[in-house]
C-alpha cells in the first residue's frame, strides 16, 4: 500500500487478525502510521479501520464473516458521511484470499459511498 498520509477525515481500511497483531503489510503500516492499536483486531482505532481476515492463531476467517464485517463497514461509513474511508485488497496479503474472492464479497449494491477502494483492486 502506498498511501502515505490521510487528509484529517480519512479513515484507512486495513486487513487484520483477531488478535490484533499487526505485524506485517498494510497492518504494521496502519501502526505506524494511522493509530491502529496493537491487540484490537477489528473497528476503528485512530484513523483506521481494521478488517479482520485471519483469526488469533493466524489461520483463515471464513468469506462470510469478512462480509458480515464489511457490511458493518458500510453501515458505520453511512452514519458518518463526513468520513472517507480507503478500503484496501484486505485479505489479498499475508491472509492468501485471492483478489476475486474478496471482490465477490464486497457488499456493492449497499456499499455506503463514502467507501473508497484503493490500491491494486484489478
Amino acid at each position: 500500500m502506498n498511501i502515505k498520509t490521510l487528509k484529517e477525515n480519512q479513515i484507512f481500511v486495513f486487513g487484520s487478525n483477531m488478535a490484533g497483531k499487526h505485524l506485517g503489510g498494510s497492518a504494521r503500516q496502519a501502526v505506524e502510521s494511522f493509530g491502529a492499536i496493537e491487540n484490537q483486531g477489528q473497528g476503528l482505532q485512530g484513523q483506521s479501520y481494521a478488517i479482520a481476515t485471519l483469526d488469533e492463531n493466524f489461520k483463515k476467517v471464513s468469506l462470510s464473516f469478512i462480509q458480515q464485517q464489511l457490511y458493518t463497514l458500510s453501515e458505520e461509513a453511512k452514519q458518518n458521511p463526513d468520513k472517507e474511508y480507503l478500503l484496501t485488497p484486505i485479505g489479498t496479503g499475508i491472509a492468501g484470499f485471492t483478489l476475486e474472492e474478496i471482490k465477490e464479497i464486497l457488499p456493492k449494491e449497499s456499499l455506503a459511498k463514502n467507501i473508497k477502494l484503493v490500491g491494486d483492486w484489478n
